[in-house]
Order: C-alpha cells, then sequence, then structure tokens
C-alpha cells in the first residue's frame, strides 16, 4: 500500500485543496482503486493483496476499454470447519474473555471495521475481498453444544459479534445465529450480542426468554444519524433508523438493550454524539458505550482511500485529529489506550460522553448476566444408563 502512504503523504503537501486532489490523482493513475461500477454498493474501492501474499495486484487500463464488461463483486459464501467455535481472549481491556464468530469477513461492509487485517489470513485482502468473499461455519452450533459439555467448562457470558457482525445479510438464508441462541437457551448460557442489523429481532422469541432469566443483552451500534455519511461508510448496514427501531423492539420485549456509538471519527462523525445518544435513549437503552476510530494494519489505507474519494476537503482534518490522539500515528496498539485515545482531544471526547450519559440516565448500573442457571450438557461419549 506504499501508494496510499505517497497519497497520504501529498495530501498534507500544499493547501488542502491541492493535497488532496493531487492524492486522488495519484491513487486514480495507479490502478490501485477499482472501476466504479465494479465497487458498486462497497465501502472499499480497493482490493490489495493480503500482508502474507508474495505478490501484489493493481487494475489497468489495457486499451480495449472493457471494464464496463466486468460483473460487480458479488457476495461468495464458503464453507468454514473450524475444530472450535469458542474464541478465548486475555486482552485487559476489553469485557469479556471468550467469544463466537459465525462468519469469516463480514458483507455489511464497514470502511472502518477493524476486523479486516484477518482476511489476510485466507490469503485474501481486507478490501472489497472482505466485504465479499464470506466464510460461513455450518457447525458452529453443534461444536458450541461439544465446547459446552468439557469437564471442568467454566460459565461465563459468551459475546457474539465482536468482530464481524453475526446478523451481516447472510444470515437470512444461512440462519447460524438461530441456531447457536437455541444451544444456549437450552442450556441456560448467559450471552451478549453486539450487532448493527435490525435482523436481531428475528431471533426475539428466544432472546426475551432468554432475558427473562437474566441471560441474555443487545447492543446496536449506531455510528451516524447522516443516511448518506451512513450508506458510503457502512453500505450493506441497517439504516440507522432501523436500528433505533431494533432497540425499541428488543425494549418492548424486555431485552435489556444498549447503544454504541462505534466508531467515534473526528471530524466526521465526532459532532453526533449527544444526537445518537438522545436517540438511543428515547427508544429505551439502558446503557451506552463509545470507541474511537481504529486503524490497525491493512485498515488505514482502506479507510484513507474511502476518505480521499468521498471526503477529500475533510482529509487532512479527520487524520490531524486522530494522529493528535494516537500520539502523532496512524494507530496505538497499546491495551488502556486503543479504544479511547490519550490526549486532549481524546479527554474532550470522554467528557462529552460521560456528560450526555448522565443527563440522559444511562449506565446508572450496569447489568450482569446470570451465570448460575447453566446446565452443561451430556457429553456425547457419556455412558448410557442401564435402567
Amino acid at each position: 500500500m506504499d501508494v496510499i502512504a505517497e497519497a497520504d503523504r501529498m495530501a498534507f503537501s500544499g493547501s488542502a485543496e491541492q493535497g488532496t486532489e493531487c492524492a486522488n490523482t495519484l491513487i486514480a493513475q495507479s490502478g490501485l482503486r477499482m472501476h466504479e461500477q465494479r465497487a458498486r454498493g462497497r465501502a472499499s474501492a480497493v482490493n490489495p493483496s493480503g500482508r502474507f501474499e508474495p505478490f501484489a495486484r493493481s487494475v489497468f487500463d489495457d486499451g480495449w476499454n472493457s471494464f464496463e464488461d466486468l460483473p460487480p463483486f458479488k457476495t461468495e459464501v464458503q464453507i468454514e470447519q473450524p475444530r472450535t467455535i469458542i474464541t478465548r481472549n486475555s486482552s485487559p481491556d476489553i469485557s469479556f474473555d471468550r467469544s463466537i464468530n459465525p462468519y469469516r469477513g463480514c458483507e455489511h461492509g464497514c470502511v472502518y471495521c477493524f476486523a479486516r487485517p484477518t482476511h489476510a489470513y485466507m490469503g485474501l485482502s481486507a478490501g472489497i475481498d472482505f466485504e465479499a468473499k464470506l466464510f460461513a461455519k455450518p457447525d458452529a452450533a453443534k461444536l458450541l453444544e461439544r465446547e459446552l459439555a468439557k469437564p471442568g467448562y467454566q460459565v461465563r457470558s459468551i459475546a457474539i459479534g465482536t468482530n464481524t457482525d453475526p446478523y451481516q445479510p447472510i444470515e437470512r438464508e444461512w440462519k447460524l445465529m438461530r441456531g447457536i441462541l437455541e444451544v444456549l437457551e437450552r442450556h441456560n448460557h448467559p450471552v451478549g450480542i453486539v450487532t448493527k442489523s435490525h435482523l436481531v429481532t428475528r431471533d426475539i422469541d428466544i432472546l426475551a426468554r432468554m432475558a427473562e432469566k437474566g441471560l441474555a443483552k443487545v447492543a446496536l451500534s449506531v455510528t451516524t444519524m447522516d443516511r448518506r455519511l451512513a450508506r458510503t461508510m457502512e453500505p450493506r448496514a441497517s439504516a440507522p433508523t432501523k436500528r433505533l427501531e431494533a432497540i425499541r423492539i428488543l425494549t418492548d420485549a424486555g431485552v435489556p438493550t444498549s447503544g454504541m456509538v462505534a466508531p467515534i471519527i473526528p471530524g466526521l462523525n465526532e459532532h453526533e454524539i449527544e444526537k445518537i445518544l438522545d436517540a438511543i435513549a428515547g427508544m429505551g437503552a439502558r446503557e451506552a458505550g463509545y470507541v474511537l476510530l481504529r486503524l490497525p494494519l491493512e485498515v488505514a489505507p482502506v479507510f484513507k482511500e474511502w476518505l480521499l474519494r468521498h471526503y477529500p476537503e475533510r482529509y487532512r482534518h479527520v487524520l490531524s485529529l486522530i494522529r493528535s490522539m494516537r500520539g502523532g500515528k496512524d494507530y496505538d496498539a497499546e491495551w488502556g489506550k486503543r479504544m479511547r485515545g490519550t490526549g486532549p482531544y481524546a479527554w474532550q471526547i470522554a467528557r462529552r460522553f460521560e456528560l450526555a450519559t448522565k443527563r440522559l440516565g444511562l449506565n446508572t448500573s450496569r447489568l450482569k448476566l446470570r451465570t448460575e442457571l447453566f446446565v452443561p450438557p451430556k457429553p456425547e461419549t457419556e455412558q448410557l444408563s442401564l435402567l
């Protein structure tokens, strides 16, 4: 992604208008950016090789004017057959130690998604490939039941949706989340879900029953109230109004809900913090949280190209603010800093969020899901009774 690095340097040279114009021209001439019709409906317009690949790809005009004949990138789903489905972590700055990801890659295509670099492990790009070449784990429910039955399993809340969205559009066909929730309900196992999709309301029957026992909660991520910004930044996620509607529907059904203002992008959606919090509180959410924009590895060039393409006039301002909160870099992965950033501007965002949640009565108490009701499945090797 040296082209993006050079474009970034150009964008900060001379006047803002001239710099971003030169940067856009460089990217357009490099062959890195896909033809508009091919990338239609996707947030990313670049599809660079993964960081583990021994070669690089670029698009160029061979003079035959055949770009129009190429089909748009269509969503493809392959089957992945992992040995386990529960992923463990020991990160000190997150509130869970285990999670489930029924899918790899995400059709929502959020341009800022910090999970994009994981596609490199599959030999694929963090760009359009991440949005269009997906992996489903059809044995997820069966694997989960097997892992819950292991001797010595210690029950703690399982987080779902922390990497890729479990209710992305392909869930309508695959219904993997439905199967996972059926297993969790059957064994009274607590679960917390994070999503950007109204589709979560499809499983409201299971979630309501679990919530009645103190076993389930759902967080809806609302990044912006601006439909135009949402359409370019999160092209296949539910519209902001639909996410708010999902909060209301879940709340009315007795499911504890919260709203995530995530990510906060300074100079782009940061001015909406209070407006978003007002909206989610009005729909019945009882908790709220936020995460500052994270740009690890391949996410940075994908986001920068998008910003140059859609908001070139804001490019320098947005990147300058980000770097002011990341020690002068695009990203600081240090625990305790990666979610919130550092410096005066990060402090100001935190105080605004704190004051708004206090005014709205959000986060007055944190819901802790119950674990004592868990009933482990019978191991597959358990001897049958002779009586």
